[in-house]
């Protein structure tokens, strides 16, 4: 069992470092979601030329690998450009940020489309600015098709997030190393055993990630089920709230 575990003092840098890897993922999850959300409504534009540059931007995010875009944007412009290299923790969210916004975009653009254009069409006859449309009638419904993927892809960039130790990035995988570093220097631990702690890791922080997607699809399909009819004084408050003139 000694084998397996290792001391109380790495256990604790490892406990430190998976602090740092959930700010990374956390930051990059909000920054991801936001260019996502505009990225997929740009792709839904009328105009051509912001459809276009929406396009472009999806593909180079999804199109190119991600430790070569957290080498570009945490170390090649900043020394290019010349200009002081800014906290490495934010390069690394807005490298993963952008791979996330990528993908993201392609899920929420599928999932706004998979509602039906009546809904759409109602909800113009109730004379709600598209921006209404999409908080409240568009994008409540879209969030049963949006869910299950944007929860993979959460996890796929938690071990996206392994990458910033390439760049100095103190997260659970740099940690992993300079605790190698003391295993080999004192003869105590092995490669393999310490891997497998940090295997064990992941694992309990991708298992948190699903059960909040999973309590998330959970909360919304109740939503969708239908909730009982609002009273007269509610439903004249949720229409005033939207800007509009309460029935008499």
């Amino acid at each position: 069992m000694n084998d397996v575990l290792l001391n109380g003092n790495q256990y604790k840098l490892l406990i430190e470092a998976s602090w740092v890897t959930v700010q990374l993922l956390l930051y990059s999850f909000a920054f991801g979601c936001v260019l996502a959300l505009i990225l997929a409504i740009a792709r839904m534009s009328d105009i051509k030329w912001i459809r276009g540059i929406a396009l472009v931007i999806v593909e180079f995010a999804r199109g190119i690998s991600s430790i070569i875009l957290l080498f570009i944007i945490a170390i090649a412009i900043p020394y290019l450009s010349g200009i002081k290299q800014p906290p490495l923790m934010l390069l690394a969210t807005i490298a993963l940020g952008i791979n996330m916004g990528g993908y993201g975009a392609e899920i929420i653009r599928g999932a706004i489309q998979s509602v039906s254009p009546g809904q759409t069409e109602a909800a113009i006859s109730l004379n709600l600015s598209p921006l209404q449309r999409l908080r409240y009638v568009i994008l409540p419904q879209a969030m049963r098709v949006i869910l299950p993927p944007m929860g993979n892809l959460t996890i796929e960039i938690l071990k996206g997030t392994a990458l910033v130790s390439l760049v100095g990035v103190a997260d659970i995988m740099q940690m992993s190393n300079n605790i190698r570093q003391q295993q080999l220097a004192t003869g105590i631990g092995t490669l393999p055993m310490l891997l497998l702690n940090v295997l064990v890791l992941y694992f309990l922080i991708a298992q948190i990630i699903n059960a909040i997607f999973r309590v998330a699809e959970w909360r919304v399909e109740r939503r969708m089920r239908g909730n009982p009819a609002l009273t007269d004084e509610e439903a004249a408050e949720a229409m005033t709230k939207l800007g509009l003139e309460p029935a008499r």
